[in-house]
């Protein structure tokens, strides 16, 4: 039996999603801009526009857009200085009324201690998220 957030596809991953009280478009809205990019790429990223754009951020991270579905989700790699190899990290968005449904996910990730690691980033990037949604 394999641990939680064990895959045989992508290796450990972890995900985190929250409805949040704003509608679909001041989320995407807010996940595109440069100060959303700030929050959940890194400071000073640009959300890549087409497929196999690059971007990188203050801190030295850097990948490259691998999908985007415009007011859907945007799919990116992401290469940390601190670790050996990329991980995949998206966000997702689903209107639930006048809410939004929004999901981070992150693959490829070393081990559980990372794992739990990047559920704990996930669950801050979250929190800032909505608190810039709240104004």
């Amino acid at each position: 039996m394999k641990p939680v957030g064990l895959t045989e596809d992508v290796g450990w991953e972890i995900g985190v999603s929250r409805t949040l009280d704003a509608p679909l478009e001041a989320v995407w809205d807010l996940l595109v801009s440069p100060a959303g990019a700030d929050l959940w790429i890194g400071a000073g990223a640009s959300i890549p526009l087409t497929k196999g754009e690059r971007y990188a951020t203050a801190a030295g991270d850097h990948g490259e857009l691998r999908g985007r579905i415009d007011r859907e989700r945007i799919r990116v790699t992401q290469q940390r200085p601190d670790r050996e190899g990329p991980t995949t990290m998206q966000f997702a968005l689903r209107a639930n009324g006048g809410r939004t449904r929004v999901t981070f996910h992150e693959e490829h990730l070393a081990d559980a201690d990372e794992r739990e690691a990047r559920r704990a980033h996930w669950k801050a990037v979250m929190d800032d998220v909505e608190a810039a949604l709240a104004g």
